[in-house]
């Protein structure tokens, strides 16, 4: 594997690792998987989660912006533990045509728990990551616990997790486009409009399952 490590790609004067464009494309990839609800989303974001572990660790694995970002490492860590709750949540059955998830809105009680945890993960990641010393710790704070609560929440098919990603993202571009990881930052960006087309997706689903529902609910007695 020394080779993935070692190549480079140089542009406009920048080096990029092309384990960080792989792993970025891992990541998309699964983007695209989710939204379509493939099982295949979650060990393909995986292996991306790995790739990118050792990226932003910069000073441990040697890249080139030699800037540790924790929260951005932290989040490959969890990501792929919660990935795992993932692939575990969709493999149980498909549904829907193939499908592994039928998308729902978060009930008014889930919204009021996500929103605590938001506040209270960032509150407690933005001092460790302060005191570990990480690069930007609140910005890099948001990132980690944002993208945990997303990726819960598309385990569990909450259709709000789109929106999750977009406010992760608007954080994400120019805190990386600030730190160096262009790939990365590209990355964001692309996924941020991703998510757009993703949410359109998931809700339109949910309405079909709604309408569909409607149509086979009996009607009640006495009406015409």
């Amino acid at each position: 594997m020394r080779w993935l490590f070692e190549a480079e790609l140089h542009v406009l004067g920048s080096t990029i690792l092309w384990r960080e464009v792989v792993g970025n494309g891992f990541g998309l990839a699964s983007a695209v998987l989710g939204m379509r609800r493939r099982v295949w989303a979650w060990p393909v974001g995986m292996a991306g989660n790995l790739l990118l572990l050792t990226v932003f660790l910069g000073a441990v694995f040697a890249t080139p912006q030699q800037v540790d970002l924790y929260g951005q490492a932290g989040r490959q860590v969890f990501f792929f533990a919660v990935s795992a709750y993932g692939f575990w949540r969709w493999h149980r059955g498909e549904v829907d045509g193939g499908a592994a998830v039928l998308p729902r809105w978060a009930s008014a009680r889930e919204r009021l728990a996500l929103g605590a945890v938001a506040a209270a993960g960032v509150a407690l990641a933005y001092v460790v990551l302060r005191a570990l010393g990480s690069w930007g710790p609140l910005a890099d704070a948001w990132i980690l616990v944002g993208s945990l609560l997303a990726t819960y929440g598309m385990a569990r098919g909450l259709i709000e997790f789109w929106l999750v990603w977009v406010a992760v993202d608007l954080v994400g571009v120019p805190l990386l486009v600030a730190a160096g990881f262009y790939p990365s930052a590209l990355l964001y960006g692309v996924y941020g409009a991703f998510c757009l087309v993703g949410l359109r997706a998931w809700v339109r689903v949910r309405r079909d399952l709604d309408a569909a529902a409607t149509a086979a609910a009996p009607l009640p007695a006495g009406a015409p």
